[in-house]
């Protein structure tokens, strides 16, 4: 269980998330491509909210580790439906980012397939699906071995007059 002090809640070190990637996996450091706007779901690596970390495959995809602490908590002792889709927005909107887009995000879709258990973690894929014009659509899946605990589609939009230093 989490402790309580002075009103905020803290993770004792027996509960700290392993958030390490994958054989093969290279740390991919999200702020420095697009700025402290990653603040909301990943802003603060030791709150009681998410912890996220990013990663490259081997394929130079985006991959994300995500642990869902009891602050997203929606259904008794699962992450919120809002909290998924937060993590989704983040991180497929990363994915372009990292793919050499600098967008926004224009329509999120979000389907849920099983309850997130809390304090678990799980991984968040994304891959850029189409890119024409200034639309860029990007897919995702959250899963932890083989159970899918939802998929989203994103499309993004491309800011005119930015460029991404990734190609």
């Amino acid at each position: 269980m989490p402790k309580s002090t002075e009103g905020k809640t803290s993770i004792t070190h027996q509960q700290q998330p392993d958030l390490s990637g994958e054989t093969g996996w290279i740390p991919f450091d999200a702020p420095a491509l697009v700025g402290a706007s990653l603040r909301f779901v990943s802003g603060d690596p030791d709150g009681s909210r998410f912890r996220v970390r990013y990663y490259r495959d081997e394929e130079q995809q985006l991959q994300a580790r995500i642990w869902f602490g009891p602050e997203t908590e929606g259904p008794p002792g699962n992450a919120h439906g809002g909290s998924i889709a937060a993590v989704m927005d983040e991180v497929l909107g990363l994915t372009a980012w990292a793919a050499g887009y600098p967008i926004v995000v224009g329509n999120l879709n979000v389907s849920f397939k099983n309850l997130l258990p809390l304090q678990k973690v799980v991984t968040l894929e994304g891959r850029v699906i189409s890119a024409q014009g200034r639309k860029v659509m990007v897919h995702g899946k959250l899963f932890c071995k083989k159970t899918v605990y939802a998929e989203g589609e994103c499309l993004c939009i491309t800011l005119p007059g930015k460029h991404s230093g990734t190609p």
